[in-house]
């Protein structure tokens, strides 16, 4: 395709906020979504901080040569709920989420290493595209229960289940038909457009609700906006400071131990290891849309190192490890835009729109069923990424059918292995076994 604006274009000033501002939208219902299924208090905005400064932390890895942004990444949703699991205080739970993330930044930074020396040839060995593929695809179907289960929630326990349902079939509906149907912006910005739908009918039965005493009806709980109301909106209540993860986390040091920090780590590092594959599928991508190879040039042990150090970066702040963006990869090639600066401006974009606090209200005001709505697309996108390397082999081939079979099973059916209070995930399991089991089969001749 013939691009608009090539890498290194730099649009006059209006033109580059409006850029910035349709990457943001195409990025921003995705990076606030992660925090918010994770609970345990997470921050929205901090995670929104967070990406933004991971962002430009890549782009100065990579030299300015790469436009892609980076955001909160589902892949770890699991891993982040095991940092809290077994009833650890919250504080040990905020630390868990920095510690993950430097053991998932640390493979990148190890690998990075290792192809800089030995090159790539290894890694399509250890994980194949049989391998990774059906591995990618139990990210998303593994997360199928939670977006399920909160399409059935709103903020208020006595909400009826079914209008929760109905919000978030909406919500859902809407999406896909703007993904679908829609023009240049409206198809960016699908789930934004979702949400707002769904958000506006729960907000109408809410408020039926509230009027004629109708506890059913109550599905948007408003305590996230009590707040600003009761203080009156100045510039007091406008503009907070996020709730920076490591502010709570440095509070649970004390409470570290060996067992806590290997749990942690079995969570992370498989998981790691999938959206390395990621990270390659992205780049040679956008490397096909740019007519660049950015694997060359700046060079894949550079865009590893960017991913990397700028995940344990977005972590520290806002506990979401951050990954390359397939929306942000789409947005570059559907509106001919790969000017870093325009990745650049989206980047402070997101650091700046993290302290607006009606804004953060608002996102923490989303009912789950909404959320539900979104997640059943957004699981389901991970999910279809991963049976979409499926047609780069041959399942008539019984090596290649036990991979998959055993990857699938083992993941959908939730296997985990747990080694004292050691828990190795599900993903982690069906990673370990496909590649072991691939390993064995691949003696055997064609």
């Amino acid at each position: 395709m013939k691009l608009i604006y090539d890498v290194n274009d730099k649009p006059k000033f209006g033109k580059l906020v409006v850029f910035a501002i349709q990457q943001l939208l195409a990025i921003m219902a995705a990076t606030l979504v992660v925090p918010v299924i994770v609970g345990n208090g997470m921050s929205s905005a901090a995670a929104l901080f967070g990406a933004g400064l991971g962002t430009l932390v890549y782009v100065l890895f990579t030299k300015g040569k790469s436009p892609v942004f980076l955001g909160s990444s589902f892949a770890f949703i699991g891993s982040m709920t095991a940092a809290f699991a077994g009833g650890v205080s919250m504080a040990l739970g905020y630390m868990g989420l920095i510690l993950g993330a430097v053991f998932a930044g640390l493979v990148y930074v190890v690998i990075a290493v290792i192809v800089k020396f030995v090159g790539v040839g290894w890694i399509n060995k250890v994980m194949p595209a049989i391998v990774i593929g059906p591995t990618v695809a139990i990210i998303g179907l593994s997360l199928a229960g939670n977006a399920v289960g909160d399409l059935q929630l709103g903020d208020i326990a006595t909400a009826s289940p079914l209008l929760c349902v109905l919000c978030g079939i909406i919500t859902l509906f809407v999406t896909t038909v703007c993904a679908t149907y829609g023009k240049k912006m409206v198809r960016l910005i699908p789930f934004i457009i979702g949400i707002l739908a769904g958000y506006a009918v729960a907000l109408i039965f809410t408020l039926i609700g509230n009027a004629a005493g109708i506890d059913a009806l109550k599905i948007i709980d408003f305590t996230p906006f009590t707040a600003l109301v009761a203080n009156g909106v100045n510039l007091n209540t406008f503009v907070a400071l996020p709730e920076f993860t490591f502010v709570t986390a440095f509070k649970g040091v004390g409470e570290i131990n060996a067992t806590y920090i290997s749990s942690i780590a079995v969570a992370y590092i498989p998981v790691a290891f999938v959206v390395f594959a990621e990270h390659i599928a992205d780049h040679k991508n956008i490397s096909s849309i740019i007519e660049k190879d950015l694997l060359e040039n700046p060079g894949l042990s550079r865009t590893l190192l960017g991913d990397g150090v700028g995940s344990m970066v977005g972590a520290f702040f806002g506990g979401c490890p951050n990954t390359t963006y397939g929306e942000s990869v789409g947005c570059v090639a559907i509106t001919g835009n790969a000017s870093v600066a325009t990745i650049i401006a989206a980047a402070i974009g997101a650091v700046i729109v993290s302290f607006v606090s009606p804004f953060i209200a608002f996102v923490n005001s989303i009912p789950p069923c909404v959320m539900g709505g979104v997640c059943m697309a957004l699981y389901g996108f991970i999910a279809v990424s991963g049976l979409r390397m499926f047609k780069d082999f041959d399942l008539d081939d019984n090596r290649n059918l036990f991979v998959v079979s055993t990857i699938l099973i083992s993941g959908i059916g939730g296997l985990s292995l747990t080694f004292g209070k050691v828990t190795i995930t599900p993903v982690a399991v069906s990673l370990i076994l496909g590649i072991i089991i691939n390993v064995i089969l691949s003696k055997k001749k064609a």
